[in-house]
């Protein structure tokens, strides 16, 4: 009896060591990663505090602080934190977005994903000098830059998702879903153009669907005169401002800016200006995405814009954004 409870403790604490092993192999293969954190538009600079009060920080920041195109002041892209690299540890490599810049004799970048967190998006720039990494940092800005906004833009979605704003009339009236949050009311909806709204301290936040014709915005291949002409009827129909006789319209003073993108595969203008109160003193940025479908003979019109008077816009027309670029067609 004796003999057979000795052997089957041996066996036991046999047992015990494999599975020991066991897990030790198996948590250093599954490389669990925590929950990334930080605040929207936060970007870590993982530099020596030298190079960071030197020629290569002033090019990161000219780069990734540099202004928000279509808002009425300044305001930078990202704001920035500089950490150096002895103190890139624990919960500073946590952030969901990093750039780390580090002297080497081979000059280039490297993409790293989740390698410290979970979702991240981390860039490390290599060089022998100064010279050489400003010149990576040149070289590939749009590349970083669309890197870091793709995961911020994601980072947003993930967010709204807990709480979804319904969107079955605009499924059935234009043919697309978007992605809101609920916080948003339909403020209102007539003949194919729907006005949705948010309530925010000292101010709202507004979204716009409607379609027109391809022609309204392809006629004489002048587009913003044709957004802007299109905009303003669309103002003074819809959008009507605190007082009788007044209407929203595009800034007169300063031409929107203009550029070419895509959602949903889709070929779109996207238009960032200022709109103004006719007749009145309210201004805010705005956000507009002319999409063409060409199987409807139509464009898609998503719109949105502030009033948040005396106030930062950006991280709302970030918001407008994640929200436009979320819509997605019904075949």
């Amino acid at each position: 009896m004796q003999s057979t409870l000795r052997r089957f403790g041996k066996f036991s604490l046999a047992l015990v060591f494999f599975i020991s092993i066991y897990s030790c192999t198996d948590t250093k293969n599954s490389a669990y990663k925590a929950e990334s954190s930080g605040n929207l538009n936060q970007l870590n600079v993982v530099i020596t505090n030298e190079d960071w009060q030197d020629s290569i920080g002033e090019h990161i920041r000219e780069i990734f602080a540099e202004d928000v195109q279509g808002l009425p002041q300044q305001e930078p892209k990202y704001a920035l934190n500089q950490i150096p690299p002895k103190a890139f540890n624990g919960f500073a490599r946590k952030n969901r977005t990093f750039l780390k810049i580090e002297t080497s004799e081979k000059i280039g970048h490297q993409v790293l994903i989740d390698s410290f967190a979970k979702p991240q998006t981390g860039i490390a720039i290599t060089g022998p000098n100064s010279s050489s990494i400003i010149t990576e940092l040149n070289t590939h800005k749009e590349k970083f830059l669309e890197l870091f906004s793709k995961t911020e833009l994601k980072e947003k979605r993930r967010r709204m998702r807990k709480a979804p704003k319904e969107v079955d009339v605009l499924k059935k009236s234009l043919g697309f879903t978007m992605l809101f949050p609920s916080a948003y009311r339909y403020a209102k909806q007539e003949d194919k153009f729907f006005w949705m709204r948010k309530d925010i301290k000292n101010g709202s936040m507004e979204l716009l669907a409607y379609e027109v014709p391809t022609s309204t915005i392809e006629k004489n291949n002048n587009i913003i005169a044709n957004v802007i002409k299109m905009r303003d009827s669309v103002g003074e129909k819809y959008i009507p401002g605190p007082t009788e006789d007044t209407h929203m319209i595009t800034e007169e003073a300063y031409a929107p800016y203009l550029f070419e993108t895509e959602i949903d595969g889709k070929f779109a203008y996207e238009i960032k200006g200022t709109w103004e109160v006719k007749g009145f003193f309210m201004a805010g940025p705005f956000m507009t995405y002319a999409v063409r479908d060409e199987k409807n003979d139509r464009y898609l019109i998503l719109e949105g814009f502030v009033f948040k008077p005396s106030s930062s816009k950006r991280l709302q027309m970030f918001e407008i954004e994640a929200i436009l670029k979320s819509a997605r067609f019904i075949d």
